[in-house]
């Protein structure tokens, strides 16, 4: 799911929306800078952004977070080629939400049979109030900026997705529900699971002889840059999504959990969805994972 940028060009809408669209950008980036302002007070103080909680290597390895690609690529194209020629859209987005969790599922078990607990597996719930609270200064600091940016390259490459041709042609419950599904449960859920704990956690064991921060940097980077890889051809939205895997990287990095990160994934591709759906007209997207 991508960030919904509402076209503001003259003439697309009126005086009143466009003043509209002007104050919640303002609102957005005072958000922002409030956020991005205790982050630098805790910088002062000789604080991290947020504090590292206790937590030991992965036990997986390269050839587990392979088979893992493997499991999330190979359930991908099983649900293709089962559904039927004639196969409705809602029962296409039904069946690739399903594929993306059972992949989650069997890569669990699996890395479960390689000694990882839940918590190893990013799934502890000890923290869920810290946690909620982590992901929605997240949604603060993140969400103006991003929807600039997505704004701004989108006027350079249009970004299209078949996702918004889906609720442009099916504005009824049950389809709007089925995008709700796959964008605020089943891509955060996989893709924080497969980006930032399966291959995040095991670069972290990789680089770790680097030492613990400068390893961790590059393990964030590099699994950013794999989760802004897997949107290419989606025009440039894998810029703003490199620097939202930055964000929910360190999250991961910092908590140990991919918790903050899903309901920052979610959150983020909720407000997506209530854009596209308060658009009129044909809208266009670009960013958001």
């Amino acid at each position: 799911m991508q960030i919904e940028i509402p076209d503001v060009a003259p003439g697309a809408s009126s005086d009143q929306e466009t003043m509209a669209t002007l104050v919640l950008a303002a609102c957005g980036f005072a958000i922002s800078l409030a956020v991005a302002w205790l982050i630098a007070q805790r910088a002062r103080h000789g604080l991290p952004a947020v504090d590292r909680r206790p937590q030991g290597p992965v036990p997986w390895n390269g050839a587990d977070v392979a088979a893992a690609v493997l499991s999330f690529l190979g359930f991908q194209v099983l649900a293709a080629e089962c559904m039927p020629a004639e196969a409705s859209l809602q029962l296409r987005l039904a069946a690739g939400s399903t594929a993306m969790l059972a992949a989650t599922a069997v890569t669990a078990a699996h890395l479960r049979l390689r000694g990882a607990g839940w918590p190893t597996l990013g799934f502890g719930l000890g923290h869920l109030r810290d946690d909620a609270w982590l992901a929605i200064a997240g949604l603060g600091l993140l969400l103006a900026p991003l929807l600039a940016l997505a704004a701004v390259l989108d006027r350079f490459v249009p970004y299209r997705h078949a996702i918004v041709d889906f609720l442009n042609a099916h504005r009824d419950p049950l389809s709007i529900g089925l995008v709700v599904f796959a964008a605020v449960v089943a891509a955060p859920v996989t893709e924080e699971f497969l980006f930032r704990r399966v291959l995040q956690g095991w670069l972290e064991r990789s680089f770790e002889r680097e030492g613990p921060r400068w390893g961790g940097v590059t393990a964030i980077v590099l699994s950013s840059l794999a989760f802004a890889a897997a949107h290419v051809g989606q025009g440039i939205a894998w810029v703003p999504l490199f620097f939202f895997g930055l964000v929910v990287g360190y999250l991961a990095k910092q908590t140990g959990s991919i918790v903050p990160g899903i309901i920052l994934h979610g959150l983020f591709n909720g407000f997506s969805v209530a854009m596209v759906l308060m658009q009129v007209g044909a809208p266009e997207m670009a960013g958001g994972g």
